[in-house]
């Protein structure tokens, strides 16, 4: 059986989603596990667990990309050591790579390591880019959010809501909601 995942980083990226779900369900999957969470967060990612605990021996798990499976090398490899144990292989579309053969198997690791190095590399001129631009003054970093909603989470919380109906409501965690309800 062949079994696919999907992800998004963000709630925003809701068509890039469908599109994933579309070519895996071309490639087909018969069964699509997908969410949208931030592949930084690994132990959030609630379909990841799920699809590879559904995995059984000779099943393939299929992604689009291997950067919506891991960031890292190791965790790259700790998910194909997980597939193995399970006799089930690991099929990235877009690099038609299948860890069914020796061969795949080491392409794999391969790319996982050049993907691993792209990604700190872009995230080091990022660093940079970002220190140039505070010293230039032209750096603000992003608007709090949670304070700016300080008023109205008072308000629910003196109506008697929950810190967790709260932070559903106005779409902030519930830390944020903890912090701000203290400091009053």
């Amino acid at each position: 059986m062949k079994i696919g995942y999907a992800r998004t980083s963000t709630l925003d990226q809701k068509a890039g989603l469908d599109a994933q779900r579309r070519e895996l369900e071309a490639a087909g999957c018969e069964r699509i596990f997908a969410e949208q969470v931030s592949s930084v967060d690994t132990a959030k990612r609630d379909r990841l667990a799920e699809a590879l605990d559904y995995v059984r021996e000779g099943d393939t798990l299929a992604v689009l990309k291997l950067d919506r499976l891991a960031r890292s090398t190791a965790h790259l490899l700790e998910i194909t050591a997980a597939l193995e144990a399970k006799g089930a292989a690991l099929h990235v579309l877009d690099l038609n790579l299948d860890t069914k053969t020796p061969t795949g198997r080491l392409m794999l690791t391969m790319l996982g390591g050049i993907a691993q190095f792209e990604r700190e590399i872009m995230l080091e001129r990022q660093r940079e880019g970002i220190a140039k631009a505070k010293a230039d003054g032209k750096y603000k970093g992003r608007a709090p959010t949670a304070r700016a909603k300080a008023d109205d989470m008072r308000r629910l919380s003196d109506a008697g809501r929950t810190r967790k109906e709260i932070a559903d409501e106005l779409g902030v965690s519930e830390r944020s909601v903890y912090r701000v309800l203290s400091d009053a």
